[in-house]
């Protein structure tokens, strides 16, 4: 590991313990970086500054050299007024916006470490990102600043960005001069993505500046193979390292613009697509259901890449979406874990149904539970090695994750004899709903906090538009008023609106063994516990 830059090295003194580390690949020519690397300074500093960079759906274009003037205002402030210092973790908060993006890139270039949550996460959860990641520090926007107050962090200093105060963060005195980026090594963390863990705890996953670099010099540069003339827009926020790595950093390696959308969901894409001429796009497969049966009337001719993660993409999507627009689905894996894309494939090399293969950068393999490959048509857990590994922040579960240099990511697949990986289930609780990844514990445990439930249990059911919808089952306490409709209520104010469940199933016991262990499987395959 090369010297820190960072002052304050919280994030480097929890890096898991070195035998635990992921095995790290760097078999092409341009994943030789740099022992010195900051990655903001890098994405801002290779394009003509006349050039786009980020569009609004209403507002005015940024340009990079208007970006780079604004990143380096926020980073004097940073380090400034507010007395940031590299190693210092900020959390960023607020809907997709360019300012959202440009705070992403001032804490990088100033060598702090990025937290980028969900604007609607809920009190309780971040709380608990700011607990685990020791947060100090917070750039809100100031419509996103109510939930993040009422979280009541211990000395969190919070500063909003966006609103009409004289003490936000865009109003505040800066030097009207460029930044010079802090000199970060390659391998000091440059942000910390939060993932639920499928205890309901939820998992700190670090990764580096190099990092940043290296999903898009494998997934954008030999799959996706974007042009500098491309438009991006997709739904993802950039609270999700799927949108944080297809609207800012995708384009801003390739030179190109993107559109940044506060919502992003099917309705507002198909004008979108027409009215800027969108050419990469990035969703889930559900996304691309509910778009079928909108497309009469809106021009998506200007589409040439559409990509899909998150959740299985099946066949059948893939061959109505390309039959109605004639674009040929770009399918792939990722994980928080490992910030981007790792399987995937494009144009010629497509197999409907299929993942893909390997990411060039990247090995892929099926094994069973101990480590074993598995021949080709047996499945097995799905383990991938490349530039990007696990690093999750002091959590004993990385053991878990990494196994043997490996990175073991939970889900079942198969490999067929031309070494397409085929997707089959997840292999622990982790409940995939249109793109959205949710921990049936967690959502169990905010049920729990609800005065009248003794018992729940909270699992994912098959549902053919959103690939599964989450349905809690609740043993109340006797006597109690039996609503779902107030269960749903309590949910909402504790949690993010995708983890609530889409439907609640009050019994009179969860189905358990002989020993006591709950029978999850029972609640996935039979349709009627009540």
């Amino acid at each position: 590991m090369h010297d820190s830059a960072h002052v304050d090295t919280f994030a480097r003194d929890h890096l898991p313990p070195p035998r635990e580390r992921p095995e790290l690949c760097f078999d092409l020519p341009e994943l030789a970086y740099p022992r010195r690397l900051n990655c903001a300074a890098e994405l801002l500093g290779r394009t003509d500054p006349a050039r786009p960079v980020f569009r609004t759906p209403e507002g005015p274009v940024w340009y990079y050299g208007d970006l780079r003037a604004r990143v380096d205002r926020i980073a004097h402030v940073l380090t400034g007024e507010l007395g940031v210092v590299p190693g210092n973790r900020v959390l960023l908060r607020g809907p997709t916006t360019p300012w959202l993006a440009a705070c992403w890139l001032a804490v990088l270039k100033a060598g702090a470490v990025a937290v980028t949550v969900l604007a609607q996460q809920r009190p309780h959860e971040l709380a608990a990102v700011c607990g685990i990641a020791r947060v100090g520090h917070a750039l809100c926007d100031a419509r996103s600043v109510d939930d993040l107050a009422k979280a009541e962090v211990p000395g969190l200093r919070i500063t909003t960005y966006g609103g009409d105060g004289a003490d936000d963060l865009l109003r505040r005195p800066a030097p009207d001069a460029p930044f010079e980026a802090v000199d970060t090594a390659a391998d000091d963390v440059a942000l910390i993505a939060f993932t639920s863990g499928t205890t309901g705890r939820p998992k700190g996953c670090m990764h580096v500046h190099r990092d940043v670099l290296a999903v898009a010099d494998t997934f954008s540069r030999h799959v996706l193979r974007p042009h500098a003339d491309d438009v991006f827009a997709g739904s993802p926020p950039l609270g999700f390292t799927f949108g944080l790595g297809g609207l800012v950093i995708f384009p801003m390696r390739a030179g190109a613009s993107s559109l940044l959308m506060e919502q992003a969901g099917p309705r507002q894409l198909l004008p979108a697509i027409a009215g800027h001429r969108v050419s990469v796009l990035f969703t889930a497969p559900t996304a691309y259901r509910a778009m079928l049966g909108a497309l009469d009337g809106h021009d998506v001719s200007s589409l040439r890449r559409c990509v899909s993660a998150g959740e299985n993409l099946p066949a059948a999507t893939w061959h109505a979406w390309h039959e109605r627009t004639g674009v040929r689905i770009i399918n792939g894996i990722g994980a928080t874990e490992l910030l981007h894309i790792f399987i995937s494939a494009a144009d010629d090399r497509i197999r409907p149904g299929t993942t893909g293969v390997p990411v060039p950068g990247w090995q892929a393999r099926v094994q069973d539970e101990h480590g074993a490959p598995v021949p080709d048509g047996e499945p097995g857990l799905l383990a991938v090695r490349g530039p990007v590994g696990c690093r999750y922040l002091a959590d004993p579960r990385q053991r878990e994750y990494v196994r043997d240099g490996w990175n073991v990511t939970g889900d079942t697949y198969v490999r067929d004899g031309d070494g397409y990986f085929s997707y089959v289930a997840r292999a622990d609780d982790m409940i995939i709903s249109a793109g959205y990844n949710i921990a049936g514990p967690e959502v169990e445990e905010a049920l729990l906090r609800h005065p009248d439930v003794v018992e729940t249990a909270v699992v994912g059911r098959p549902d053919e538009a959103r690939g599964q919808v989450v349905v809690a089952y609740a043993v109340l306490r006797e006597g109690a008023r039996r609503d779902p409709g107030a269960l749903r209520a309590f949910l909402t104010a504790e949690l993010a609106p995708y983890k609530c469940p889409r439907e609640f199933v009050l019994v009179d016991a969860l189905p358990r063994t002989a020993t006591g262990k709950l029978q999850r499987f029972r609640l996935r395959t039979d349709g009627d516990q009540r």
